[in-house]
């Protein structure tokens, strides 16, 4: 396995990842991880995070490439969903300059945010073969306990996921361009490529029934699978990451 750090430039903005590389010969079929939006919470003793995910899924033979939201983890910048679609459609492009990459399998694999964004570009962008969502919000709502947006800025702040005092300039565009990538005015775009949805039965954060209505106005081919009894957190299920490699490699 070779593991390379990368640096990609958006809107002025450093986004770090990594792609690791399985020791198979090239061309090599290719997922990009797309975590979800932050909480603060410190990670449980043990967990990896989206690095190990890559890596593990690069031991089953795909090129793995996980990176950092703007907001997020060693990347620069705030928070900020719209942005975050730029981000996503960057990391395309480096993957698509990449000679090692089988450009007809080259697929997004999202985690609640970082799924929705990945149903957003992928309906615009016909590189992409094929979207892995996982407890994907049919629309982005603050999701606290008061339901307030700006309450959501606040915490973001709060937790370092928005670094700058005057941001955002705009509250009222920032919530437009959080509202303008809701998975369900996107959803039918990606067809006709697959679509996997995947869903945790008790996912209090972004209820299941969130997961039929999407699987409702997705064209085909399309997948659903609801993990019974399993949660919000899906990245550490695996159940659910089992569903994912399967559906990748069926590809």
């Amino acid at each position: 396995m070779y593991k390379d750090y990368v640096v990609l430039r958006v809107d002025n903005i450093s986004i770090v990842g990594q792609l690791f590389l399985p020791d198979e010969e090239p061309p090599y079929r290719t997922v990009c991880l797309c975590h979800g939006a932050p909480s603060g919470n410190p990670p449980e003793p043990g967990d990896g995070g989206y690095p190990a995910l890559a890596e593990g899924m690069c031991r089953e033979g795909l090129a793995a490439f996980f990176f950092n939201f703007r907001g997020t983890g060693d990347s620069g910048g705030n928070m900020d969903l719209a942005g975050w679609t730029r981000d996503l459609q960057t990391a395309i492009d480096y993957l698509w300059e990449q000679e090692n990459i089988d450009k007809s399998h080259l697929c997004l694999v999202g985690f609640s945010a970082g799924a929705a964004t990945s149903v957003c570009v992928a309906s615009k962008d016909e590189r992409i073969t094929g979207v892995a969502a996982c407890a994907c919000p049919a629309e982005i709502t603050p999701f606290n306990a008061d339901n307030n947006w700006e309450t959501l800025i606040e915490n973001f702040r709060n937790i370092g996921a928005i670094r700058d005092d005057d941001f955002p300039p705009s509250v009222a565009e920032w919530i437009e361009g959080a509202k303008s990538i809701d998975p369900i005015k996107h959803i039918g775009g990606i067809a006709p490529r697959p679509l996997l949805l995947v869903h945790g039965s008790l996912d209090q954060t972004v209820p299941v029934e969130h997961a039929h209505r999407l699987y409702e106005k997705a064209g085909t081919p399309k997948k659903l699978v609801v993990i019974e009894g399993a949660g919000h957190r899906l990245r550490r299920e695996e159940r659910a990451v089992g569903a994912i490699l399967e559906w990748v490699k069926s590809m």
